[in-house]
């Protein structure tokens, strides 16, 4: 490893490389999801539990490797209290995941992570009405609404009766 890449363009270059082969990608995803999900499970089962420690420590705590481990912190860094130095962190960084439950689970339905946000594990935090308040606040947080364009033979939208060309559109 070149020790003038940080650890997070280090695992960046390796997990979104477009000249890789689409099948090693492809196995490198599914095993990092695995793992992931396998992760918020454990942090899921004890939610107000701050788990900190070295990106080292962490990633033998959870079994997994350093590259791994710097795409889970990047990952969730957006769902925690307090972010981590994730662009400057290496090895030896203390970490926290420390993380907001609202947030992270309105951040994995925003991934369109189903695999994370229907994880059991969520049931013992939120009611399922809890749940999908959150899921539909997020989808609905996402849509973009587009004004309907007034085109200037339409009447004109501040109610004059006048076309809109004639009124609020006239210097337009």
């Amino acid at each position: 490893m070149e020790n003038n890449k940080t650890l997070l363009d280090q695992w960046r270059e390796m997990a979104y490389n477009e000249n890789v082969d689409k099948n090693r990608l492809q196995a490198l995803w599914v095993d990092y999801f695995q793992k992931e999900k396998e992760i918020y499970q454990q942090l899921l089962q004890n939610p107000d539990e701050e788990v900190k420690g070295t990106v080292k420590e962490l990633a033998e705590k959870y079994n997994i490797d350093i590259m791994t481990m710097t795409g889970f912190l990047d990952g969730i860094n957006d769902s925690l209290k307090i972010a981590n130095p994730i662009e400057t962190m290496d090895e030896e960084t203390v970490v926290s995941l420390g993380f907001d439950k609202e947030r992270l689970y309105k951040n994995m339905v925003a991934a369109e992570a189903d695999w994370l946000y229907n994880l059991e594990e969520w049931n013992n935090i939120y009611d399922e009405t809890t749940r999908k308040t959150f899921y539909r606040e997020q989808k609905i947080s996402g849509t973009v609404v587009k004004e309907a364009k007034i085109y200037p033979n339409d009447p004109c939208p501040c109610g004059s009766g006048k076309k809109y060309k004639k009124c609020c559109g006239k210097n337009k």
